[in-house]
């Protein structure tokens, strides 16, 4: 199948999922045929895709970036979330070679001293664990949200990945941060404890922060740099090319 066709696929598909709720949404993909995967960092609105997955049994794989960096609060979470939908996260790890390598060039926390560094340590700790994770894999789901920053306002609920050569579909779109807590608490959904202290988004403890009234959900992320819409590479198209032509 060429790319335009993959990409009048996700046209079609966006129209379809923008007319469901998210038990149908994730239904129909599920329903797609080949591997679904679903990424999660253990933040609230991946925690509602999880416990929407374990508690209808879907046939797709849940997966989670352990990178070497998270916080206990996300390692302990992954072990709870498990043991109460009954269900397999698998874990994908940087490779020690490529941290090692990282470390020489950079120093361990070299990130925080050019965006350049900062690229390279989430390109080796999250970028090239994700290739392993998709895999034979013919959609990825994530818990991208149009409501989580600036870069995100045009979210569709699917898109053809171009770079990955697979469907990306993002089921949570349109739902907005008071939706997501509704649900978790009506449905008694495992939530990062670190969300109550201040942290609306979650990744590697060296490079979030909680966040100040008033700011974005994701202003904790990568803080120390000044582009209002960073990002670590997983879902900028182009970030992911230059890392995996590296």
């Amino acid at each position: 199948m060429t790319a335009n066709n993959r990409t009048e696929d996700a046209v079609l598909l966006n129209e379809q999922l923008a007319a469901l709720d998210l038990a149908g949404r994730l239904s129909l993909v599920a329903g797609l045929g080949g591997r679904a995967v679903f990424t999660t960092s253990l933040g609230i609105e991946d925690q509602l895709i999880t416990a929407e997955i374990g508690t209808h049994r879907l046939p797709i794989d849940v997966a989670t970036l352990q990178t070497g960096r998270l916080f206990p609060e996300t390692l302990a979470l992954i072990d709870e979330t498990e043991s109460q939908y009954d269900i397999h996260i698998a874990r994908y790890e940087p490779a020690k070679a490529d941290i090692d390598a990282y470390a020489a060039k950079y120093g361990l926390n070299g990130f925080y001293e050019s965006v350049e560094a900062r690229h390279a340590c989430c390109g080796v700790r999250k970028l090239k664990p994700l290739a392993r994770a998709l895999e034979g894999a013919t959609v990825w789901i994530t818990g991208l949200r149009r409501g989580q920053s600036a870069n995100r306002l045009e979210t569709p609920f699917a898109e053809y990945d171009a770079e990955r050569h697979l469907l990306k579909v993002n089921p949570l779109a349109d739902w907005d941060i008071e939706a997501i807590k509704a649900y978790v608490a009506e449905n008694s959904v495992p939530v990062n404890p670190l969300h109550a202290r201040g942290y609306p988004s979650i990744g590697c403890e060296p490079c979030t922060r909680a966040i100040k009234p008033g700011e974005p959900e994701r202003a904790g992320r990568w803080w120390w740099e000044n582009d209002e819409k960073r990002e670590c590479g997983l879902h900028v198209a182009e970030e992911a090319a230059a890392v995996a032509a590296q």
